[in-house]
């Protein structure tokens, strides 16, 4: 059963995706099933026989067989893509397939192997396949239509496992019931995906692992929201994203009973010991390297059995090579949880520190609990939670609370941290008004304070913001510069600045901004130092960096060069960190320079209207009136239209929505509307259909600045409405309005207390 919450969030998530058209209409539904069909049905697949029967089902190089549509096609006719992947492993996933080399046909060895085999037995397996598959169509026919209790899927799974024990356990098979039998069949392939959204929907999945146990549930909970089941899946997957694993990692050191879990809450982390190995950064998912780290543990420790070895060596590679970014993990001392986090990072080494290895996370939940199957990975440092479902629905429910540590934006600090980490320098990119100089302070001041404080920037004292930020005594560990096309080598690195002594002008030899900043990292390698380079594709990078561009890259760091000017010796040092911003209406990064462009990571920024939901400014629903803008700026601005959109921030002030019909109107008026008079070159004809009829006079190829005037509040609403009346009945209007009546019911109330207290 779903909770009132849970329709409540899946039907509006579907409305949405609905009211976007971001959902295949059911005219496009039926037309692919109809397709499909009339290929094979299962009456079809009846009457053939023979080398037809085998070519239909499983020759996928025709591109007109069974497999080939299941797996790969897409097109007007068909579009596989509707009913869920099944892509991945090879393709002894059908049983049978046509090398692609010989042309012959292989089955499987009793090792499940690939071999060759005749003709005669690949129709063999071809009829065997069919069969089982009418089978299945037959026990799924017979299926009761009122009744989608676990005990109706568990006596299908057992029919299914004993009259088809070749195709039960095959995505394909399921696949081709879930396009028949699509109100029957959910189109989720894999039990690992029915077990995921199962448990996001807080519930525990029915016990055994039949690719056909868990569609009851998608069947109830389809009709308890009162939607059919592919729309629901294809909800589902917008509500709960993309499937996770979950690890639980432990925080203490049982040889000197030390927890290391205050460090890992406070810097974001989650780390593992084995300090004695060093950097594992060579780790790789290959034979020889996991041989290398058994020797490695060996030398290490001598007196451990080979057994302790190998577990140690087990849960050093997951760590490192299984865990990835999005997993769960759970921090644990002994039973307890201490914290669940998302990680969003790869591995790190920190030498010195008795838990060396570490994994960047984004802390979720810090709620002390102990789970319910209490066992579960408790002798173990890294372990996979899958085994105890009563343990992954618990962690779930922790952390599906309101997040209590970190602000949804954080998320954009993490990316930039994780490029930074892995690359050393990032540019931001995107369209004006999109929030990149921001970020990238924000970015920059952050990571700098938790590298010399361990706190976040906002935990800092006046004192401690001044180190960061720069006072008197110092220029700071986070600066900003802004590149122009006067902006030279001269300012970036170094070069002779005139200067007048005693009315003589001289040549003075000076460090530019970015030598500065290294002579002071290389003086405090504890401390990273972090350069803003503002509007970095408005320079001329190639001369501006120089030589710089070899010693930027993160492995080519400490790698002294001699300067042209100065003769120096001088390296860039590992605690050096470059962030650019870059605005793509001026300059698409594909023009950039392909050296400059290997050396740095990039990050998109594009306009977010969720930053301006359930805000309305006098009935116009700010994110459903900027979100359709942009629209028909896509739709009409040429072809680079993606990069022309207008950013959120230009409807933002101090970081929240604008509040206020004033602050709405100069915005539109003397920021917006240049902006998109810029683009469209004096083309009023585009500019038009982007801003609308009644805010632009086509003939006298002007702006009807009239509307900005005061007393003309509702013509102006009238006007920006014009192109996009729809908006008024869009979720996000009534959204803003319930909102706006809220508030007025509150205002209401306040002064009708502020009455009574007076009285």
């Amino acid at each position: 059963m779903l909770t009132e919450d849970q329709k409540k969030h899946i039907l509006e998530k579907y409305n949405e995706l609905t009211g976007k058209g971001a959902l295949p209409t059911q005219e496009e539904y039926e037309k692919n099933y109809r397709h499909f069909r009339d290929r094979f049905a299962p009456e079809r697949l009846a009457a053939l026989d023979g080398e037809e029967l085998l070519n239909v089902m499983h020759d996928s190089k025709t591109q007109d067989s069974l497999v080939y549509w299941l797996e790969f096609k897409k097109d007007e006719e068909f579009n596989n893509r509707l009913f869920g992947g099944i892509g991945g492993g090879s393709a002894m996933k059908f049983r049978l397939f046509r090398r692609k080399e010989t042309g012959t046909w292989q089955g499987a060895n009793q090792s499940g192997k690939p071999k060759d085999i005749t003709l005669e037995e690949a129709i063999y397996i071809a009829r065997q396949n069919r069969d089982q598959l009418l089978a299945g169509c037959k026990l799924l026919e017979a299926l009761p239509k009122d009744d989608a209790s676990d005990e109706v899927f568990l006596e299908l799974q057992k029919r299914i496992d004993e009259q088809l024990p070749d195709v039960a356990h095959l995505a394909w098979a399921h696949k081709y019931y879930s396009i028949i039998y699509p109100d029957k069949v959910d189109n989720y392939h894999s039990i690992e995906w029915e077990h995921y959204m199962l448990l996001r929907m807080l519930q525990l999945p029915p016990e055994g692992n039949g690719r056909f146990l868990c569609a009851g549930r998608f069947i109830s909970a389809a009709q308890e929201v009162g939607i059919s089941m592919k729309y629901l899946t294809a909800t589902l997957y917008e509500v709960y994203g993309d499937r996770y694993r979950y690890w639980r990692v432990g925080t203490r050191n049982d040889k000197t009973n030390t927890s290391h879990w205050e460090m890992m809450e406070k810097n974001d982390y989650v780390a593992i010991g084995w300090p004695e190995l060093g950097d594992l950064s060579w780790l790789e998912p290959k034979k020889e390297t996991r041989e290398r780290l058994l020797n490695e543990l060996q030398k290490a420790f001598p007196d451990k059995s080979e057994r302790s070895i190998k577990i140690s060596s087990s849960q050093i590679r997951k760590f490192i090579l299984q865990m990835s970014e999005g997993d769960l993990v759970v921090a644990a001392d002994g039973q307890q949880v201490l914290g669940i986090g998302k990680v969003t990072g790869g591995y790190q080494y920190q030498p010195g520190l008795e838990f060396p290895n570490q994994r960047p996370v984004e802390w979720l939940n810090l709620e002390k609990w102990t789970m319910p199957q209490k066992k579960e990975g408790l002798m173990s440092t890294v372990r996979e939670l899958k085994n105890h479902k009563e343990n992954l629905r618990e962690i779930e429910r922790h952390i599906q609370k309101a997040p209590t540590i970190i602000e949804p934006d954080n998320r954009i600090l993490r990316r930039i941290q994780s490029v930074l980490e892995r690359k050393s320098q990032v540019i931001l990119y995107g369209p004006p008004g999109t929030g990149k100089t921001y970020w990238a302070m924000m970015a920059a001041r952050d990571l700098a304070a938790k590298s010399t404080y361990g706190k976040r920037l906002h935990e800092l004292n006046d004192a401690e913001k001044g180190v960061i930020d720069g006072n008197e005594q110092t220029a700071g560990q986070a600066r900003i510069c802004c590149f122009h096309p006067a902006y030279g080598y001269e300012d970036f690195l170094e070069g002779f600045r005139p200067t007048t002594i005693n009315g003589q002008v001289n040549f003075e030899l000076r460090d530019g901004v970015f030598k500065a900043i290294c002579k002071e990292a290389i003086q405090n390698s504890e401390r990273n130092y972090y350069l803003i380079v503002d509007e970095i594709n408005r320079g001329d990078i190639p001369r501006i960096f120089g030589e710089l561009l070899t010693t930027l890259e993160k492995d080519k760091r400490g790698k002294k060069i001699i300067l042209p000017v100065s003769q120096e010796r001088f390296a860039v040092p590992p605690n050096v960190y470059l962030i650019g911003t870059m605005n793509t209406a001026d300059r698409s990064i594909s023009l950039l320079d392909s050296a400059l462009r290997r050396r740095f990571g990039f990050i998109e920024m594009m306009p977010d209207g969720s930053v301006l939901a359930e805000m309305a400014i006098r009935g116009l629903p700010l994110r459903a009136w900027f979100e359709a803008l942009n629209d028909r700026i896509r739709k009409h601005a040429g072809r680079d239209a993606r990069n022309l959109q207008i950013g959120h921030s230009y409807l933002m002030q101090g970081g929240n929505p604008l509040k206020d019909f004033a602050s709405l109107k100069r915005a539109i008026r003397d920021d917006i509307i240049p902006l998109l008079e810029e683009y469209c070159y004096e083309d009023f004809s585009t500019l038009r259909e982007i801003l609308g009829k009644q805010l632009v006079d086509e003939n006298e190829q002007q702006i009807k600045h009239e509307l900005f005037d005061d007393g003309q509040e509702e013509n102006l609403i009238a006007a920006l409405l014009d192109p996009c009346p729809d908006i008024m009945s869009s979720t996000e209007a009534v959204i803003s309005e319930q909102s706006e009546e809220e508030n007025d019911d509150l205002e209401d109330d306040d002064s009708t207390d502020a009455e009574t207290s007076a009285e």
